[in-house]
């Protein structure tokens, strides 16, 4: 067999692949959370999202809004050496981010089973 029939084969048989790969794929929600930062960024934000009392106090503050819970959620970035902490039956998850006014701010999450709740917001 000649080396053009060799590359012809090989490029027959990759287009059906990709096809095929993307016809599985993209009917699917799927997401590629290999690193442990995106895997609970994207844990919180799936699961029904609560504002406990004090937090309720500091977005009244202006402190932050809900666009900006939402916008650390997505991009910001998990401290692990103060996360993951066992409280009140859930883990305490600390999420440093920025404001619309460009201020960092920490967020504290207590992520459940079945919820997670926005227990304080600290502008640093």
């Amino acid at each position: 067999m000649k080396l053009y029939q060799r590359f012809a084969y090989y490029f027959v048989g990759l287009a059906m692949g990709i096809f095929f790969v993307s016809l599985v794929l993209s009917g699917k929600d799927t997401r590629c959370n290999y690193f442990p930062n995106a895997r609970v960024l994207n844990d919180l934000r799936n699961k029904p999202f609560y504002y406990d009392t004090i937090a309720s106090v500091q977005i009244s503050k202006r402190i932050a809004d809900t666009l900006d819970i939402k916008n650390i959620l997505t991009h910001g970035d998990v401290d692990f050496d103060k996360s993951n902490k066992p409280y009140e039956s859930g883990k305490l998850y600390i999420i440093n981010g920025k404001n619309k006014k460009n201020e960092a701010i920490i967020l504290e999450v207590i992520n459940y089973s079945d919820r997670a709740v926005l227990k304080n917001i600290i502008k640093k």
